[in-house]
């Protein structure tokens, strides 16, 4: 999903208003933007689109996925003063957003590389409304899985599709509909469920608000062709352990909704 035009209007729109008077300066200037504490870079590309649109000239110091650190420019634009000041915001809200969310998934995959080499570290569909594609390019940035992008790309059984069909039912009726290469996660909140959604037909189980016990319990009882999941209220503390329980996936919605903005700072001349 990468950044379009329609979108850094957007995003320009919310910022600049109908009357900017702020950024009306004369001339030409040249910009940096600069890393004041270390971390994981993301959002390059949407920040460099925003100053594209706007004409002004920019190239890249770093790629998503370096790690930088404070003092480290990571894009250096020119252009007209107006148009590069008119990005400036922009740019550094987008960077710093994406870079924490990189910083983030960082950190939750080395806490889980040091307990295991296979266990992947994935995010959810917990993100900020228009900014998915730059969130799950973050998650990928940090060394994260994405999950899934959107709803088409796998289908969820969830406790509110068990309660009106039934969990046999449930993963029957969208076996029915889906195509042969889409899969049926289900969601199980005891680990002895894990089994009989396996045995009805689940490709993944994802075992959610469990304990790291638990989940090594319901792992333990799934047939070695179904892929395991642990999710639900994992904190970057509770990685190791949920790691070491031998899921195959561990899913953290606070990737994106509670990742902390890296902080950068734009300075011309």
């Amino acid at each position: 999903m990468p950044v379009t035009d329609r979108q850094v209007e957007r995003w320009l729109h919310e910022d600049l208003g109908h009357h900017d008077v702020t950024n009306q300066v004369p001339g030409e200037t040249e910009g940096r933007l600069v890393a004041r504490e270390s971390g994981t870079a993301a959002g390059l590309d949407a920040a460099s689109a925003v100053f594209s649109y706007l004409d002004v000239g920019v190239s890249r110091s770093v790629d998503d996925g370096d790690q930088i650190d404070a003092g480290d420019v990571v894009l250096s634009v020119s252009g007209s003063a107006r148009d590069v000041l008119r990005g400036e915001r922009v740019a550094v809200n987008i960077a710093g957003h994406a870079s924490g969310v990189a910083t983030r998934t960082r950190e939750a995959v080395d806490a889980a590389r040091e307990v295991s080499d296979s266990v992947r570290i994935a995010g959810t569909r917990k993100t900020t409304p228009g900014l998915r594609g730059v969130e799950k390019r973050a998650i990928a940035a940090g060394g994260g899985d994405t999950h899934r992008l959107d709803l088409s790309h796998m289908v969820m059984v969830k406790d509110n599709h068990i309660a009106e069909m039934g969990m046999d039912g449930a993963i029957d009726h969208f076996r029915e509909r889906v195509s042969f290469a889409t899969k049926i996660e289900v969601e199980v909140e005891r680990p002895e469920d894990g089994k009989r959604a396996a045995e009805a037909g689940a490709d993944i189980v994802m075992f959610d608000n469990c304990s790291p016990a638990e989940v090594e319990r319901g792992v333990d009882s799934l047939p070695e062709c179904t892929l395991s999941e642990a999710s639900g209220g994992i904190t970057l503390a509770d990685v190791p352990d949920y790691a070491a329980a031998g899921v195959d996936v561990i899913s953290m919605g606070s990737l994106t909704h509670s990742a902390q903005s890296l902080d950068f700072s734009f300075r011309t001349g």
